[in-house]
């Protein structure tokens, strides 16, 4: 079984990062010229290693190597590295010790959310006693102390010699041995660190793949710009893959895309990210949790100087970096060892999902100020400062790793939310966000309102909102059937986060104690009654009606009057009586009555004119003539002539 996973440098300029990764690969991770001119990583570099598990003969780890810059001046190239890495490969010299850039690769690494790390102590050859080596050890490990790697296996090495290069390997090892594998959610993301043009074949270019598989002739996505590409070929470690896996160096031939040069704003270029398409897009705007390491209140550099509100900052995320004003929910300045919450407000769009790291650096590109994590990528200014949005950024922040949490808090913020697409824009997988909707559900703190997923104390407020409408229409206007949908929406609507809701609301309405009658809705046992004062004109059509069931006086002779008319309006919307022309109404009895005589003649002669059927009914042709012309609308007959038959 081959597992694969990324392994990136870190430490000192001049500490022996490259000379490890070549003494360990057999590759010179310095690319560039400049880079052997000057004797430093200046880029990124990459390289594969290939490791045996220690306990498991069928285990092999496959390591992608980012070797970063060391120096000052390319420490954002070093966090362009280790954005989606698993391990980290500490390199200290030993006659150096521990230096400034060092430290501040530890905190951009502990910012990052990586907790495993080996530390090779390099140009061990310097040191002749095994006091001074053992003294620094000793200081490696007093600086590891409460950082997530103070357990983190110390190697002393020796390029020039070969010494400890082999005990290097197994700790490595053994580490990755107790490492999970990297996720596969369905959701692929590769940033983009490198792109070149290669004649015959085009746009290459390469990152470290996450989330989900890419494969050849798979039509992808690029962001934050949203244009639309496909995958021609793709390379894993310098061989041909028909797909590639998270956790591996990949690259990415696609010859529809242009590379970026510094003559130009289109194309692809470094900090862009290949995804697929249905991931959603980018935002300006991203809910935070900041963090400012409390080991700088060790310091008295620029580093530990407080993060202030409004401070205008470069963001670090993924392969690329962007500016962005932080907003501070507080507005109280970040000091070392605090956490906040928090807005980054962008001047342009950026791709992130909810649960990404990413790093703050100073305008000027020269300290490290703070780290954290990704809350929602699709923030709200408007409201941001409101109680219920702080409520949830809390929930989000305390427990960012669960998906039921960042479920539930999004529900109480939003009442409802359609349940395709919900954080699709996450680091959670599909069944981990189904798994989480089912808990709340039979937990009783959400309900399933079609697709949408509603929390269940704003629900029940809504239906009762709406129950209490329908009571009101009761009660105000007793004669009515119930109270109109068009009503119904109005009063429901300014709380709904989306109009469709309203046909989830009206469905669960009428699973329960309500029933929809046409286009009113009315609870299941209101029956109309009547109003007082119009009691006695109800009494006086009902009896005109029932007189001459088939020969009933006019509509203009029934409702001569105010009051009468709104009477017969009753009897017709509670469905006592049937309308059967302009001017002709029947009791809904009669209506039956008369429907049911003239289906049996037919039934029994085949066919009938109008004369015949009207002394069938026993009626005249005034009223049977619209009767007549009802049910031919309603499908019961159809004329032929001066006959009717039943169809």
């Amino acid at each position: 079984m081959i597992q694969h996973f990324i392994l990136a440098t870190a430490g000192h300029v001049d500490h022996g990062k490259s000379a490890i990764v070549k003494a360990l690969t057999g590759t010179d991770p310095d690319r560039l010229p400049e880079e052997k001119a000057r004797g430093i990583t200046i880029d990124l570099g990459f390289a594969h290693l290939e490791l045996s598990s220690p306990n498991d003969a069928s285990r092999t780890f496959h390591l992608g190597i980012v070797d970063v810059p060391g120096h000052e001046d390319f420490v954002k190239n070093m966090v362009a590295g280790v954005g989606s890495i698993d391990l980290a490969l500490f390199i200290v010299a030993a006659d150096d010790g521990w230096m400034p850039q060092t430290e501040e690769h530890l905190q951009i690494l502990t910012y990052l959310g990586i907790s495993r790390a080996v530390v090779a102590l390099t140009k061990i050859d310097l040191i002749e006693s095994e006091e001074e080596r053992s003294e620094a050890m000793n200081q490696v490990r007093e600086k590891l102390r409460d950082s997530p790697f103070a357990e983190a296996p110390i190697i002393p090495t020796s390029v020039v010699s070969g010494s400890g290069l082999a005990e290097l390997k197994a700790a490595l090892a053994r580490v990755l041995e107790m490492t999970p594998a990297p996720r596969d959610i369905g959701k692929p993301r590769l940033p983009v660190d490198r792109v070149f043009i290669l004649r015959g074949i085009g746009t290459v270019i390469t990152g470290t793949l996450s989330g989900g598989l890419l494969r050849r002739g798979q039509n992808v996505g690029v962001q934050p710009s949203d244009k639309a590409s496909r995958i021609r070929s793709l390379q894993s470690h310098n061989r041909d893959v028909e797909s590639s896996l998270p956790g591996t160096r990949t690259a990415l031939n696609m010859p529809d895309m242009t590379g970026h040069s510094d003559q130009s704003t289109d194309g692809i270029r470094r900090g862009d990210v290949v995804t697929l398409p249905e991931l959603g897009g980018p935002s300006d705007t991203l809910d935070i949790r900041l963090e400012k390491s409390a080991r700088l209140q060790e310091t008295k550099g620029g580093a530990a100087r407080p993060l202030k509100d409004g401070a205008l900052v470069r963001v670090h995320h993924g392969s690329g970096n962007f500016t962005a004003r932080v907003a501070l929910i507080d507005r109280e300045p970040l000091t070392p060892g605090q956490r906040a919450l928090a807005q980054l407000r962008s001047e342009s769009p950026v791709f992130a999902f909810a649960g990404d790291h990413f790093i703050i650096r100073d305008w000027s590109e020269q300290w490290t100020l703070a780290g954290g994590i990704i809350l929602d990528p699709d923030g709200t200014r408007k409201h941001f400062r409101r109680t219920a949005y702080r409520t949830f950024l809390e929930q989000r922040a305390a427990l960012p790793d669960q998906a039921s949490t960042f479920v539930r808090s999004q529900a109480a913020r939003d009442g409802a939310i359609r349940r395709s697409g919900l954080l699709m824009k996450s680091r959670f997988s599909a069944s981990e966000i189904a798994e989480a909707i089912s808990h709340l559900i039979a937990s009783g703190q959400a309900v399933l309102a079609g697709d949408w997923v509603a929390d269940a104390a704003w629900w029940q407020r809504l239906r009762k909102r709406a129950g209490d409408a329908i009571n009101a229409e009761h009660l105000i206007r007793p004669q009515h059937l119930g109270l109109s949908l068009s009503e119904l929406r109005r009063v429901a609507e300014p709380s709904l986060p989306a109009p469709e809701l309203f046909d989830a609301l009206l469905a669960d309405l009428c699973q329960s104690e309500f029933v929809q009658a046409a286009t009113a809705i009315r609870r299941k046992s209101h029956r109309p009654a009547l109003p007082p004062n119009l009691q006695a004109a109800g009494t006086k059509l009902r009896a005109a009606l029932s007189a001459k069931p088939y020969e009933p006086p006019s509509r203009k002779e029934l409702a001569s009057d105010t009051m009468s008319q709104q009477a017969l309006r009753f009897l017709l919307e509670t469905g006592e009586a049937t309308e059967i022309g302009e001017e002709v109404v029947l009791l809904a009895d009669a209506f039956g009555r008369a429907t049911e005589m003239i289906k049996q003649f037919l039934r029994s002669r085949g066919s009938g004119t109008v004369s015949e059927l009207r002394q069938a009914v026993g009626a005249s042709r005034r009223i049977v003539v619209p009767l007549l012309e009802r049910l031919d609308r309603e499908g019961v007959t159809r004329r032929e002539g001066d006959k009717r038959v039943l169809r």
